[in-house]
């Protein structure tokens, strides 16, 4: 039986961080991997936008506290000068306005630097293949940030008609499914399901899962 990894895409990755040890023991772990190719490393965010002028990764990895250039400030400007490119957020803290901020404004995950090497190729794995990567952490985060009035009332969702399709869909998104395990629960083709849910940001003039998320929960879709 073939190893999964040698019949992947090799994965290009990409890291910021100022911690030159960190960086080395990340490197380290997730070249052990054959579908992984690490094709660059920055100490800061600055760094890392030159560079990806030059290279073009698949995934980021973006630690948030870094001098000069913070992954506070880069996630942006990753996010409009290269919108296919995925972005893991890395931090020593898990608070949750930061993280519900961080997945608002585009990150594809978020993880705590105590992760371990294998949640991390795990999160690569799955933003790359999925767009997303929802774990515990992120989906606290979420659903405190909805808890908040101040935040609830700046985002009210909108009136949209979803049908039953489209809803049932949705709530499959909000548990985790791959797109290639909803495809296969609503019948239907992978590609069709990927349709299914750039009409359903459309509708619900979100533009990334982290927003559809949001709007199920705010629409009561599903439960919190």
């Amino acid at each position: 039986m073939k190893n999964p990894e040698t019949t992947s895409h090799v994965i290009k990755v990409a890291i910021a961080d100022d911690h030159t040890l960190f960086r080395s023991g990340v490197k380290a772990s997730l070249t052990a991997h054959k579908d992984i190719h690490m094709v660059a490393e920055a100490e800061n965010g600055m760094q890392m936008l030159n560079l990806l002028k030059h290279i073009q990764p698949d995934v980021v990895l973006l630690d948030i506290s870094m001098p000069i250039m913070d992954g506070l400030a880069t996630l942006p400007e990753i996010k409009k000068l290269y919108p296919g490119v995925k972005v893991i957020m890395l931090s020593m803290h898990n608070d949750h306005s930061m993280i519900s901020r961080m997945m608002e404004i585009g990150a594809n995950s978020y993880l705590t630097k105590e992760s371990g090497a294998e949640k991390i190729y795990e999160a690569i794995k799955q933003v790359y293949e999925n767009e997303f990567f929802f774990n515990d952490l992120t989906n606290k985060a979420l659903l405190s940030g909805l808890r908040n009035k101040t935040f609830a009332d700046a985002h009210k969702p909108a009136e949209v008609h979803l049908n039953e399709k489209e809803i049932t869909i949705l709530r499959l998104m909000c548990e985790e499914k791959s797109t290639k395990e909803i495809a296969d629960i609503v019948d239907l083709s992978p590609r069709t399901v990927e349709a299914i849910r750039d009409k359903l940001k459309t509708k619900t003039g979100t533009k990334s899962m982290a927003g559809l998320v949001m709007y199920a929960v705010k629409a009561g879709i599903v439960e919190q």
